[in-house]
């Protein structure tokens, strides 16, 4: 059965994934026009087409690097006999899900060194450099941390050696929530406290998007909320409210950076980096509100 799945995904991965890129990508870009969350400072359709013209860039310089992609590096490592799933008896349904949780948990790792490590965090403030915060700022990243996080992914799919469809399921399941939990989009507030025990909401990710560097290092989650809590690093609100809050890093708030391409791909060459977030944690105001 698994044997059979595999084949179906390998023939089917691309279709698979741009289906539910742009089918999540609808529905949220529907959700925001009907019940927006916050008030949008800068044009839409500038901020859009960058953030979305940087998306599809990125997608040409991954498949002309790396046309096999994570898939083709989980058939290799099967091939090759490499990772633990190659090694242990596990169940087919254990094997996915150990494969999507611990890749969810390499994510968050990766996501907290990209804000403690000066030279990834020239690269990871692309992201952060958005002046709003919307269902394309969940893609919005700099070609170079897209394809390092990609050989990271290479190294961690290598020592699991996962089935190809829990590769494929995690790559969907990030994909859509990473645009879920940057949407510009309101959830009632019991809603939202029941989703964010399992899933990270935008009113949980919108706080790490804050131009407070206390409130920038929290909530690093993209899709399970669970680390956050573990370590110590969660935030129920930001102090001024969702409303009031203000987006982006100190470093760059003019649009020529923050909403134009050129500027967002010559970030990372730009200034001196005296705004990274971990050294600069205010640990004692940590709380919940």
């Amino acid at each position: 059965m698994s044997l059979n799945l595999n084949d179906f995904i390998l023939a089917n991965e691309v279709p698979i994934r741009l289906g539910f890129f742009f089918g999540v990508f609808v529905v949220m870009a529907l959700w925001e026009i009907v019940s927006p969350r916050r008030h949008l400072r800068t044009s839409k359709i500038i901020r859009w087409s960058n953030n979305l013209g940087l998306v599809f860039f990125n997608s040409f310089v991954l498949r002309l690097l790396f046309p096999a992609a994570a898939v083709g590096i989980a058939v290799f490592a099967s091939e090759q006999g490499w990772g633990l799933f190659n090694y242990i008896d596990a169940p087919f349904w254990m094997a996915v899900l150990g494969t999507v949780v611990i890749m969810d948990f390499s994510i968050w790792l990766q996501h907290v060194m990209g804000l403690a490590v000066p030279v990834l965090w020239r690269l990871h403030r692309v992201h952060h450099a958005d002046l709003d915060f919307d269902v394309t700022t969940g893609a919005r990243f700099h070609p170079l941390e897209i394809l390092l996080s990609m050989l990271i992914k290479f190294v961690v799919i290598m020592l699991l050696g996962p089935p190809v469809v829990a590769v494929v399921v995690f790559e969907v399941v990030l994909n859509a929530t990473a645009m879920f939990n940057h949407s510009n989009v309101r959830l009632p507030e019991t809603l939202d406290r029941l989703l964010r025990l399992v899933v990270v909401t935008p009113d949980m990710h919108r706080v790490h998007h804050s131009v407070e560097d206390d409130e920038t290092n929290s909530n690093f989650g993209f899709n399970l909320p669970w680390w956050d809590r573990l370590f110590g690093t969660y935030r129920a609100q930001p102090r001024a409210g969702h409303e009031a809050m203000t987006i982006g890093i100190t470093t760059f708030r003019e649009d020529k950076w923050c909403s134009w391409l050129p500027g967002m791909l010559a970030i990372p060459f730009v200034g001196k980096v005296r705004d990274y977030a971990i050294n600069r944690r205010q640990w004692g105001d940590d709380y919940e509100q």
